[in-house]
């Protein structure tokens, strides 16, 4: 993987900042604007996977568990540090980053999803606490397509008494590149009982290197439909897009109801619906 020079300062630190884990309590005092941990991703001599005292992660939590999807726009999210120290805990922080080493002397990295900004702490007891840090994902941060895919969550706490504990790589997650329906039809409508219905619509993907939404071909879609009353859709076939990422098929009018095209999503790419309701008389 190649490595952009605007990350090379901020990944070779492995996950967390030395200048940070070595504040004190007192230290703490008098650093009211969390300045120390905000420069946790930032030192090029932290080591990496490190434990020092009995501070330890007790869950990391990214984007309340679901996958983190942008599109040609910005996208903000958030994750939750719980942490625990007898002493209390100072402060957490994490950070996503795309490729297979944080090592300072061979990085290899070239993604990096992070914020400078403070966590936000809720001291629940006096020996643990769960941090929030809002990380807003960019078209500076996302450059190239080929990183929709799995993400590694670095991620590391902080003891009142500057025990501490970091990890590179505490979990995995996905982010990926938002897919969408455009020009979606289920027509004509009214139509009569018995009569042909065309459902036709183009299924997109964002592309990250250009900014912009493009056919998505060779993807099984689901057309479903839900009839009027109902609570729930079922699949009435499947069919694949075009290489332009094009669908159309015909059904059978038999109730009114909602038809949906359904995309499931896959590694890179987001799930997709569009819908339409139609009158059968």
């Amino acid at each position: 993987m190649r490595i952009r020079a605007s990350l090379t300062a901020a990944t070779i630190s492995g996950a967390v900042a030395l200048t940070a884990l070595v504040a004190p309590a007192a230290q703490a005092a008098d650093d009211p604007a969390g300045t120390a941990a905000k420069m946790a991703p930032f030192s090029a001599k932290a080591p990496a996977d490190e434990t020092v005292g009995d501070t330890t992660i007790t869950k990391v939590t990214v984007n309340g568990n679901k996958d983190v999807v942008v599109g040609t726009g910005q996208k903000s999210f958030n994750i939750y540090v719980t942490a625990t120290d007898p002493s209390g805990i100072y402060s957490a922080g994490a950070y996503l980053w795309h490729g297979t080493s944080l090592d300072p002397d061979n990085p290899d990295v070239d993604g990096l999803l992070y914020t400078d900004a403070d966590a936000t702490c809720d001291n629940w007891s006096a020996t643990s606490a769960t941090c929030k840090i809002t990380i807003t994902a960019t078209s500076d941060d996302l450059y190239d397509s080929a990183l929709n895919g799995k993400w590694n969550v670095a991620a590391w706490a902080v003891g009142n008494d500057a025990d501490y504990v970091e990890k590179d790589v505490y979990k995995n997650h996905w982010v990926k590149r938002a897919a969408s329906f455009s020009g979606f039809n289920a027509g004509p409508e009214p139509v009569a009982k018995g009569k042909a219905i065309t459902v036709t619509g183009t299924l997109k993907r964002a592309s990250w290197s250009y900014g912009k939404y493009y056919g998505y071909g060779s993807q099984s879609v689901q057309l479903q439909f839900k009839k009027a009353g109902s609570s729930t859709y079922s699949t009435v076939k499947t069919i694949t897009s075009s290489s332009s990422g094009y669908l159309k098929t015909t059904v059978t009018a038999s109730a009114d109801g909602t038809w949906r095209f359904h995309y499931a999503g896959n590694s890179t790419s987001s799930v997709a619906d569009a819908y339409d309701y139609v009158d059968v008389r």
